[in-house]
């Protein structure tokens, strides 16, 4: 257990140290790709009242200060967590979650939109200010980090008792006639996540190239397309997020919880831990083989549900599958009175 949760941190740092040097890159890159067709330098400051230029900086420095200052915040937001997290303290507030994702999409917005007003301009004085896409950047920028947080939220699980085996030898758990327990468990495939990063990094830096106008329509939507899906299909099976109650199992899956399949506790037939593997079901993901669908995110104990008509088994990989089936078997027993 310790070997795995050592290797899913490890994927997590690893995809992370994957997205920040990738976007840095990317913001890097843009200035150089378009060099031929910029000025010695680049307007990079306008002001407020006519939008005329009135700053400026060498393209080596338009391009690496802002590379630089989001490396810097790159590594502040985890270095941060990973302090409090020793010294006894919560992780961090709301901020670490969103200031990532806002930061990193206002300064590769920021810079699209510097190379944008610079190109094909033979002085940076006749550089206008880029107004609709320094407005598009701050729009993106504030879902960005909508998001950002919306993805970091992290439920608890709420705590339920042991299970206990039935005569049948089906977990089951005793519920007190006045208590409610609702059982909450998430699973995550980090090498999943990371493919997913880098596929829709690909997919960002085709639709800033299509911003600042450094690739044609044609053949920037063609490399656009294929990576955008390719990442969002990946992001969907790469975790999942479980949750038992009185209305029956719900599965949510991908980062923002959707889609969700929903069974009701009167439609299952009855449900069971089992240890499965990505080989036994044909690899990783959702699959479907001859044990049934199953969401396969790593291998070890999965929650498998048997649906009544069906007669093929729902399973998904995730962490205390005992616990969560015991008391879906309980909320599908009438409580004695």
């Amino acid at each position: 257990m310790n070997d795995r949760r050592a290797s899913r941190r490890g994927a997590r740092w690893g995809g992370g140290v994957v997205w920040s040097a990738g976007t840095a890159a990317l913001i890097a890159a843009l200035p150089w790709a378009a060099s031929g067709r910029l000025p010695d330098r680049l307007a990079t400051h306008w002001t407020l009242r006519d939008g005329a230029p009135d700053g400026s900086m060498p393209l080596w420095a338009a391009s690496v200060f802002p590379a630089v200052l989001w490396l810097f915040l790159a590594a502040v937001v985890p270095l941060t967590r990973r302090r409090r997290a020793e010294a006894g303290h919560a992780p961090g507030g709301p901020w670490t979650a969103t200031a990532p994702a806002a930061a990193g999409t206002l300064l590769v917005g920021a810079q699209a939109a510097v190379v944008r007003a610079n190109l094909d301009r033979a002085d940076w004085h006749d550089a206008r200010q880029p107004t609709p896409w320094l407005v598009a950047t701050l729009v993106a920028a504030v879902i960005a980090g909508v998001a950002g947080r919306l993805v970091s939220g992290r439920g608890q699980r709420t705590a339920a008792p042991a299970a206990k085996g039935s005569p049948q030898g089906v977990p089951l758990l005793r519920i007190p006639e006045d208590r409610r327990i609702v059982w909450v468990s998430r699973t995550a495939n980090p090498w999943l996540q990371t493919l997913a990063a880098a596929t829709g990094l690909v997919a960002v830096a085709a639709a800033v190239a299509l911003v600042s106008g450094l690739a044609e329509q044609g053949p920037g939507w063609a490399l656009f397309t294929p990576f955008a899906l390719a990442s969002l299909a990946v992001a969907g099976c790469a975790a999942v997020r479980v949750r038992v109650s009185v209305r029956g199992l719900e599965v949510a899956f991908g980062p923002f919880g959707r889609p969700v399949r929903r069974w009701a506790t009167a439609d299952i037939e009855s449900a069971r831990a089992e240890d499965r593997t990505p080989a036994q079901v044909g690899g990783w993901g959702y699959r479907i083989s001859g044990l049934g669908t199953t969401v396969m995110l790593r291998g070890g104990p999965c929650l498998v549900v048997r649906v009544r008509g069906k007669g093929r088994d729902f399973a998904v990989s995730v962490d205390d599958a005992e616990r969560g089936a015991a008391l879906l078997n309980a909320l599908r027993t009438p409580r004695p009175r």
